[in-house]
């Protein structure tokens, strides 16, 4: 899918890709985007160097001497070669009606050099005479799940991507990709911009608050070229969808070495804030808290209030979990009379309590028609707004490496419980001693759409920044 007519597009929805000076033995470019080709796009390479061509063409990768002599129109190019060159290869890339390109060259303005300050301001001049879509320089450029191009070789290549993610730092789009992976959500179009000589975030953002395929946007910004043009891009941008704005350089500290990465001034931290709350943008520290968010955003359903109901399996998680969410604002009330007197029906008050944290193991131990009968009540109780339950691995991992299973079972009774219900349920399973177990049990949750976090706080603050704007439908 597409967005017709916009100048981005061409680039976003690319058949054939240009890979502009890359060089062995690992041909890094022309790895990463095998998978275009793979999945019916043309992958060209442009390289004159005579010794680099064999091990191109071993790739199965046609090599071309010059960009004009491609047979096709190439819609999207990356471009790794010395920043010298640079300019001899704007000129064949505007010649050629390419597109768009992303320049992996870096050495520009962000060196404080002369030579790179004077190299960056002739790429910018000769681009914006024709109206060339530069991505970067000094970038990773774009990574599109769904048509197999990649800027890493261990992104995955995807056809359910949901987020668009912009970023100034290639690190971070590499990073984000991933973990978003690892806990099964996708990107539907990612772009790393780098010192954003033509395009800035402004055009990013727009082209995703009209792309289709993306229902939640994300971005990593350092510093924003035109201020009014990204705030009324920001403005239309949250009218439509959630965006989710993790800010680097908010310390003074920070703000200078945004100079030294990108060429980028940071906006003081205030001010910024006070942006954020007036484009209705959720604002974010960090990678994890970026991750989390767009998690609930995808995953959870809106929240109509803060009042909680806490699921926990020990005394002390009960404790733990009701400070948690409570420090980030929730409310953790006594339940209804109906509740109460349903609940002390069944529940098992040795070793647990039916109050609310609910103190469970002792109640459930495995049991899915009492989980099912407690969420069941929970949902019904006019005092809860939202659910979240903990699951413990430190308990939990031992019976389902032996009773698989059971994890099965789980996944399916509060996939169930999200489908009939109105109210949004988190869930928090600490990974304990038993990190890389968790990491492939918390994917079955994943793929049910079961939003699962790391601990008590990072829940907490998701909730407390994405709850009230969720888009699970």
């Amino acid at each position: 899918m597409s967005v017709p007519g916009h100048p981005l597009d061409r680039m976003f929805n690319p058949k054939t890709v240009a890979i502009i000076g890359d060089k062995g033995p690992n041909y890094m470019w022309l790895r990463n985007n095998q998978p275009f080709k793979d999945r019916g796009g043309n992958l060209y390479s442009v390289q004159i160097d005579e010794k680099e061509i064999p091990g191109i063409e071993e790739l199965g990768v046609e090599n071309f001497r010059a960009l004009t002599d491609i047979p096709e129109p190439v819609d999207y190019a990356l471009v790794a070669v010395p920043r010298h060159v640079s300019p001899y290869v704007m000129k064949d890339l505007i010649e050629a009606k390419v597109g768009g390109a992303a320049f992996f060259t870096s050495g520009f303005a962000e060196t404080g050099e002369e030579l790179g300050v004077s190299l960056q301001a002739q790429l910018t001049e000769m681009a914006r005479e024709a109206n060339f879509n530069v991505v970067g320089p000094n970038c990773m450029g774009l990574y599109l799940p769904r048509v197999g191009v990649r800027f890493n070789p261990d992104v995955p290549v995807a056809d359910d991507g949901r987020v668009g993610f912009v970023s100034q730092s290639g690190t971070h789009s590499i990073m984000f990709s991933l973990v978003m992976g690892a806990n099964g959500m996708h990107l539907s179009r990612c772009a790393s911009f780098g010192n954003a000589i033509v395009l800035d975030i402004s055009d990013y953002l727009e082209y995703l608050t009209e792309d289709p395929e993306t229902d939640v946007i994300a971005m990593y910004v350092e510093g924003v070229k035109d201020g009014p043009r990204f705030v009324q891009a920001l403005r239309a941008a949250t009218a439509r969808k959630p965006v989710v704005v993790w800010k680097g350089g908010q310390t003074d500290a920070g703000a200078r070495a945004t100079m030294s990465h990108t060429g980028s001034l940071a906006s003081p931290h205030a001010v910024w804030q006070g942006i954020m709350r007036q484009c209705g943008a959720i604002s974010t520290n960090s990678l994890d808290e970026t991750v989390d968010a767009v998690k609930v955003l995808l995953d959870a359903k809106p929240s109509t209030g803060k009042r909680m109901a806490l699921m926990a399996m020990t005394g002390g998680q009960s404790v733990s979990i009701t400070d948690a969410f409570v420090g980030q604002g929730f409310e953790v009330g006594r339940l209804s009379e109906g509740s109460y007197e349903e609940l002390s029906s069944f529940f098992n008050i040795i070793g647990g309590s039916f109050q609310n944290p609910l103190d469970m193991a002792g109640t459930v131990q495995g049991k899915r028609e009492t989980l099912e009968r407690i969420l069941g009540i929970l949902d019904a109780d006019e005092s809860v707004d939202a659910l979240v339950m903990e699951q413990s691995a430190m308990f939990g991992a031992r019976q389902w490496k032996d009773h698989p299973e059971r994890v099965e079972d789980l996944v399916d009774t509060l996939a169930s419980h999200i489908e009939r219900s109105a109210k949004p349920f988190l869930m928090v399973m600490h990974p304990a001693h038993e990190e890389a177990f968790v990491a492939e049990v918390r994917l079955k949750f994943a793929e049910r759409r079961i939003p699962v976090f790391a601990s008590f706080e990072r829940a907490a603050a998701a909730a407390a920044r994405a709850l009230p704007q969720g888009t699970r439908s």
